[in-house]
């Protein structure tokens, strides 16, 4: 994993300092282990965070009715999960994250400003700061057309295998994704790049 750090650096630059890059662990196997990394970080949070039932919500976020958040779960300062946003399997958003209304996020990290404005699915990503997606853009997970080949993984200009059948994609900090663009398991999008609407990003072959 240390080798791949100044790949990840150039993507997100907060992350080798983060408590993401503290575990030492590469981003698939971060987002293999959401559900057990976020509970045990929940032990760890300051007294400004409510936590009930294995969620905790910064006392500055907001969490509209309606919206169904999945512990564990942690939300930040200045968040916002909007009505019939979706968060399972793991979720942390840093600060003044966006969760809109339709969007799914799954075992999904986001760093500070980053926001998925409404109907999108984010599975097993970690997102740098400031990144947006537009609506209907997805960020899928799995492959269906070689669901038993583990997603490789497109970092510091080399092909990475990461030996995991579910995973996204690294989102570079300030990358935009347009509406209705694809991204396919085993991305790495380079900070403040713009995918086109209806793009499909496709580098995991």
């Amino acid at each position: 994993m240390a080798d791949d750090l100044p790949g990840l650096r150039n993507l997100i630059a907060r992350y080798p300092a983060s408590w993401l890059g503290e575990l030492a662990l590469g981003p698939w196997e971060i987002t293999a282990r959401a559900a057990a990394l976020v509970a045990a970080r929940i032990a760890a949070l300051d007294r400004t965070y409510r936590v009930a039932d294995g969620i905790a919500i910064h006392a500055q976020a907001i969490v509209e009715a309606g919206a169904t958040v999945k512990p564990p779960a942690i939300i930040g300062p200045g968040c916002l999960v909007a009505t019939g946003a979706y968060l399972r399997g793991g979720c942390w958003l840093e600060a003044d994250c966006i969760a809109g209304p339709g969007v799914e996020l799954e075992s999904a990290f986001l760093f500070t400003g980053a926001a998925a404005a409404h109907f999108n699915f984010v599975g097993d990503s970690i997102l740098g700061a400031n990144v947006n997606l537009e609506a209907g853009a997805i960020i899928a997970n799995h492959r269906n057309e070689a669901p038993d080949r583990p997603i490789r993984l497109r970092l510091g200009g080399r092909l990475v295998e990461t030996g995991a059948c579910k995973f996204g994609a690294l989102i570079g900090d300030g990358a935009r994704i347009s509406a209705n663009a694809v991204i396919a398991p085993g991305a790495a999008i380079d900070s403040h790049a713009v995918v086109p609407r209806l793009g499909l990003i496709d580098q995991g072959w």
